[in-house]
């Protein structure tokens, strides 16, 4: 087959994790791997001369894209101009894709007549305090089922394929106003869904996420757990489905009142399980304070001001 397959993978002041995470695409699926965009997030423009040191170890064209305004959502949309191949495979740049795992996600893609794959992540942290390392580990992993074949719920962006001409509709797919918050990807995805769109699990296609010390910590993997339990109220809303947004706010309050509560015993009792009870009270907070507002800031001029701040 011809090489039809782009990588996309934005990228906001990480040099050594982004050289990392094009390094391990260099030898993947090469009958069908035609090119590797890089959308650098930095103002500044301070991937260039890394994006351009690795194109000169890669057999395939590894393409620098400027993208000034910080944000995930526009960081995936430039990256989305620079090709034209009708298969777009998303890494980001905190993730390393383990031998093989292109062809595994093409091999379950066209198996299952799937419109967007994803692949199993394996999370590494170890930065962490030990106490706290399993669980920010299993915090930052992505598991599913044991074998390949079509699921009903969809995963996040990073480590997955589409096929573009269903999944990434238009010039700008990703909603903008995601930009800070993230979850511009549940908001594609939900958009599919309606649409009839067909989402798979590829297990064998394994990449593994690196978690930097700033995010080696109790406290951003709270923040992520509470915009993560946003994402089903945000969604019913976003669709108008007010019954929906009900049923996800009276899930919330019953999950964070329960957790909460388990949360503070063990805490108390100094056991390490109290991360898991604390993720699972934030995830209900989430549901139940999804307004727009209130989401947490963790991307694009967030991540700008702490590296400013760690300069």
């Amino acid at each position: 087959m011809s090489r039809d397959v782009a990588v996309l993978i934005p990228t906001l002041r990480r040099p050594d994790s982004l050289a990392r995470a094009v390094r391990s695409l260099i030898g993947q699926a090469p009958n069908r791997l035609r090119e590797i965009v890089v959308a650098d997030n930095d103002p500044a423009g301070s991937a260039r001369a890394t994006v351009e040191a690795l194109a000169t170890e890669a057999s395939v064209p590894v393409i620098y894209v400027h993208a000034p305004r910080p944000g995930v959502a526009t960081a995936r949309n430039a990256a989305l101009t620079a090709t034209e191949a009708p298969l777009i495979a998303f890494l980001d740049d905190d993730e390393e894709a383990a031998p093989g795992w292109l062809a595994a996600l093409l091999d379950t893609h066209e198996r299952f007549g799937a419109d967007v794959t994803f692949g199993a992540i394996h999370g590494r942290a170890p930065d962490a305090k030990p106490w706290l390392r399993p669980y920010l580990e299993d915090f930052f992993s992505r598991r599913g089922p044991e074998a390949a074949g079509l699921v009903a719920e969809p995963y996040g962006c990073g480590c997955s394929l589409m096929t573009r001409a269903v999944a990434l509709p238009g010039p700008a797919p990703f909603d903008t106003s995601a930009d800070q918050s993230g979850g511009e990807d549940d908001k594609l995805f939900a958009g599919l869904a309606a649409r009839g769109g067909r989402f798979a699990w590829a297990p064998g296609a394994l990449a593994f996420e690196h978690a930097p010390a700033h995010r080696a910590t109790l406290g951003y993997a709270l923040k992520r757990a509470f915009a993560y339990g946003q994402g089903p109220s945000q969604t019913c809303a976003h669709a108008r489905d007010w019954a929906g947004v009900l049923k996800w706010s009276a899930v919330g309050a019953a999950q964070a009142c329960a957790w909460s509560a388990l949360a503070l015993v063990l805490w108390i009792a100094r056991r390490p399980t109290r991360a898991q009870a604390l993720d699972r009270a934030a995830r209900g907070l989430g549901k139940l304070f999804w307004f727009n507002g209130l989401e947490p800031q963790l991307y694009g001029a967030a991540e700008l001001r702490r590296t400013a701040a760690s300069a």
